[in-house]
């Protein structure tokens, strides 16, 4: 998970929608712009800076989950119990609905696939995938969730992960960095995330529907 791949956000096009196959060499000088390790943090007075001209935060992994977050703690103050906040597919389920639990449909990367609606109660969930913000090029798909390594839309077989957490920060982060992580690798990262469940679809499981 980086914050500093908006630079190949705006290579690929996935800015402004003008969409974009980049040439290797044009990926290989991006990525010299990329990696939080090049974000200086001065806590004392707020001031963040960057280490090489051209780098660009993008928040978009995360900035949703946080934003209810920051609803969810509103409501409470002022006593609110029960209600449903969706910020654009990230949700919360604060307390129940009548005496049940909210009900939240995820929808199918594929049209084949199935999943069962979650049943939710002061409990988040997000889901990354690669059907909403995609490019077709010569029959492969390219979509807007980056490997930061490679510089290339992320390539590890899944095409949907759905998180359940106690608050919608960590289900929008994790989403992501399980996606980008690959299936193994991403289900022992969200062992160490208490209360988390997770729903990983990979390409193998839906063939080659598109």
């Amino acid at each position: 998970f980086d914050i500093t791949v908006g630079p190949l956000m705006d290579l690929w096009g996935f800015s402004d929608k003008k969409y974009h196959l980049p040439k290797k060499d044009e990926i290989k000088k991006t990525l010299k712009m990329v990696g939080f390790d090049k974000i200086i943090f001065h806590q004392d007075d707020s001031v963040v800076k960057f280490k090489i001209l051209g780098m660009k935060i993008d928040l978009g992994a995360i900035a949703k989950g946080y934003a209810v977050d920051c609803a969810v703690r509103k409501l409470k103050e002022q006593r609110i119990k029960s209600c449903l906040i969706n910020a654009g597919g990230d949700i919360y389920c604060l307390g129940d609905k009548f005496g049940q639990p909210w009900i939240v449909a995820v929808r199918s990367p594929r049209k084949i696939v199935l999943l069962n609606d979650l049943k939710l109660k002061d409990q988040a969930v997000a889901t990354s995938g690669d059907y909403e913000q995609y490019f077709m090029h010569k029959q492969k798909r390219y979509a807007h969730i980056f490997n930061p390594q490679t510089g290339y839309p992320s390539d590890s077989g899944v095409i949907s992960v759905t998180v359940i957490a106690p608050d919608g920060l960590t289900a929008d982060a994790l989403a992501t960095s399980i996606f980008v992580l690959g299936k193994a690798k991403g289900l022992e990262l969200a062992k160490r995330f208490p209360g988390v469940g997770v729903n990983i679809i990979e390409a193998k499981d839906v063939g080659s529907q598109e």
